[in-house]
């Protein structure tokens, strides 16, 4: 019996109602955005970027759709 492994590949922009959610840890959204992690979470307390979810203590994320729409509006 042969298995086979297959990557995933991340899509750059979600395209509209095929777009599947994932959440993006903090090191995803800082790739994306380009601002220190104390910027961003100053940005999130002052509503300026969309709030995470989260999962534990100390994990949050926050979903695709949110930051695709972040950087949508800053453009």
């Amino acid at each position: 019996m042969t298995t086979t492994t297959t990557q995933a590949t991340n899509v750059a922009t979600p395209q509209g109602n095929t777009e599947l959610l994932a959440l993006y840890r903090l090191p995803k959204v800082l790739s994306l955005v380009p601002v220190s992690r104390s910027h961003w979470w100053a940005g999130v307390a002052s509503g300026k970027f969309p709030a995470g979810i989260k999962l534990s203590d100390r994990v949050t994320c926050w979903k695709s759709s949110d930051i695709h729409n972040l950087i949508a509006s800053l453009k």
